[in-house]
């Protein structure tokens, strides 16, 4: 069990039979009386977002997470397919678990899953990875004021706003953070 003080951004707890991930934490004291802590936590099970208070001195029980290096292997239909770098287990986790994030899985790209009892809850992406252009909007010419954007297709299929000079069969460097161009590679 730890102290809800001790709550902090990126810490994972087991309450009501639910994992949460602390997203957010704030502090406050009011001029009587005892001070509150609010979270705002992410459900590890369900995806959804809520917000949580706490009375200080109360406590809430703590769990230990474990992170495996995997490298992601292929999509088959709703399952995407990992390999663990350690013991070589294929681990399969729904699509939908990674959203919109699927889009940034190319094969061999290695990425950290976090667990907890065998049962896998996150998962943590490079913050930048290389991907191949494979189609591009046509530049215009004489189209350079205010610094041009155009958008390409990378090799997931995933759309990103470039630089006008950048072409199909570049490589660039892209933020998974944000889904921002950092740099032709």
């Amino acid at each position: 069990m730890i102290d809800v003080n001790q709550l902090r951004k990126g810490t994972t707890f087991l309450e009501e039979n639910q994992i949460y991930k602390v997203l957010t934490y704030t502090h406050t004291k009011p001029g009587r009386g005892n001070a509150t802590i609010r979270v705002k936590v992410r459900n590890m099970r369900t995806g959804s977002t809520i917000e949580l208070t706490y009375n200080s001195g109360m406590q809430v029980q703590d769990i230990r997470v474990e992170y495996h290096n995997v490298q992601y292997l292929y999509e088959d239909g709703e399952f995407l397919t990992f390999m663990d770098m350690d013991s070589y287990e294929q681990p399969q986790i729904r699509k939908d678990v990674f959203g919109d994030d699927a889009l940034y899985l190319r094969e061999n790209l290695e990425l950290k899953l976090s667990s907890y009892e065998g049962e896998i809850i996150d998962y943590e992406l490079p913050l930048t990875i290389d991907y191949e252009v494979t189609d591009s909007e046509m530049a215009i010419a004489g189209d350079t004021a205010n610094n041009p954007q155009k958008k390409v297709t990378i090799e997931t299929g995933l759309q990103v706003q470039v630089p006008m000079f950048i072409n199909v069969g570049d490589t660039i460097r892209v933020k998974t953070e944000d889904n921002s161009y950092v740099t032709r590679v």
